[in-house]
């Protein structure tokens, strides 16, 4: 019984520091995604992030354009959709490991941002035809934060 006890509770050590050294998802994080009233993937994009943990409140709007200079974003690097995540902007159909990665890493820019639509981002149908290049926003010109 004695082994079966130290097995049980060597196990649940373990298991946490398991836990512990992965990281959380951004489980719970709240999110508040603005896109056109009409877009479909901007919806899938927000099921995509609920269904990775997120609680997403969606708002639809005709000024994200501006709403994204606003954030940081060039227009030729603006995403078709625009996300609040803590203090971070995440324009686009962003995959949730980069997303994960920013709120984990916290570092100092606004953001990050994929832009267009491209096929087969999470949100897109389509299949993925190459890397996605996700760009950090911040000070100056975007640069490369990730590619996926």
């Amino acid at each position: 019984m004695r082994k079966l006890i130290i097995a049980i509770a060597s196990a649940a050590v373990l298991g946490g520091g398991t836990y512990l050294a992965t990281g959380t998802n951004a489980a719970a994080e709240e999110v508040t995604l603005y896109k056109n009233p009409q877009c479909g993937c901007c919806e899938n994009y927000a099921n995509y992030l609920r269904d990775n943990g997120f609680t997403v409140t969606v708002k639809p709007t005709h000024e994200l354009v501006p709403m994204s200079r606003k954030a940081g974003i060039p227009d030729d690097f603006q995403g078709c959709h625009l996300a609040f995540i803590e203090n971070y902007v995440v324009s686009g159909h962003v995959p949730v490991d980069t997303v994960n990665r920013l709120l984990t890493e916290r570092p100092d820019i606004k953001g990050v941002t994929l832009p267009g639509m491209p096929m087969g981002s999470p949100g897109m149908n389509g299949v993925k035809r190459q890397p996605f290049t996700v760009y950090e926003v911040g000070e100056g010109q975007p640069k490369v934060y990730t590619v996926e």
